[in-house]
């Protein structure tokens, strides 16, 4: 480990900066997603690592130990809770291990694994954010004073988003099996919510009852792929 990472002590927190001093790895594999989380932590004052799968964030994890570690649940080579379970048997362990998922059903999986909290995906609220970290740590590491409340949702750049939906394309494309359509579809959730792309939720969301029915998905993933290259191409402003 690198030891001259920060630590919560190094600087000391403000209330405009209330993450100040913090490294966060934010381990997730959407772009819109990590770039809304890499958006709060700059407003927070916080440096961010980021990790696109588990085996990126064990590679870094070699390197240097954050303070603060956002674990996405559904990851493209396996589940969260894995290294969230690795996570919570290390010795140091991180201060604030936090889970992220746009399934809510797995808030008590995740608690169960060694995360010390849950984030909802969308994760758009700046006070939300810093509240699920600053409530993990003790009361002489959080900034002294009320902090300004911002009202406003974190909007990530629609680039991000474009990305995501090809990304997505080009997975389905190269075959929906299942475990691949599950996969997309939980990804795409998440994401469709954040963006408010209720066309694309919606059909999202059809094609996740169509799989969990036994019902035949061709239909269903034709659809979503359509959109998803459409999205893609048409550059549209979110």
């Amino acid at each position: 480990m690198n030891d001259k990472e920060p630590t919560l002590r190094d600087n000391v927190p403000t209330t405009s900066r209330p993450l100040l001093g913090m490294t966060i790895l934010v381990v997730e594999d959407s772009r819109y997603a990590s770039e809304a989380m890499r958006l709060m932590c700059v407003r927070s004052g916080a440096r961010i690592r980021r990790a696109d799968c588990l085996g990126s964030a064990r590679r870094h994890l070699q390197v240097y130990r954050p303070t603060v570690m956002i674990v996405d649940l559904g990851l493209p080579d396996g589940s969260g809770l894995d290294l969230i379970a690795e996570m919570g048997r290390a010795n140091p362990r991180v201060d604030v291990l936090l889970a992220t998922s746009g399934d809510a059903a797995l808030r008590e999986a995740a608690l169960d694994a060694g995360a010390v909290g849950f984030l909802e995906k969308p994760v758009q609220k700046l006070a939300a954010f810093q509240n699920a970290i600053l409530t993990q740590v003790p009361e002489d590491r959080r900034p002294a004073g009320p902090r300004p409340v911002d009202p406003d949702d974190v909007e990530p750049d629609a680039v991000a988003y474009r990305d995501d939906m090809a990304a997505m394309a080009d997975r389905l494309e190269q075959g929906a099996d299942p475990p691949t359509v599950h996969y997309v579809t939980q990804f795409l959730r998440g994401v469709a919510r954040a963006a408010r792309d209720t066309v694309l939720l919606d059909a999202v969301d059809a094609l996740r009852a169509d799989q969990r029915s036994g019902r035949n998905t061709g239909g269903g993933v034709a659809r979503v792929t359509g959109l998803l290259r459409d999205r893609a191409a048409r550059r549209v402003s979110l």
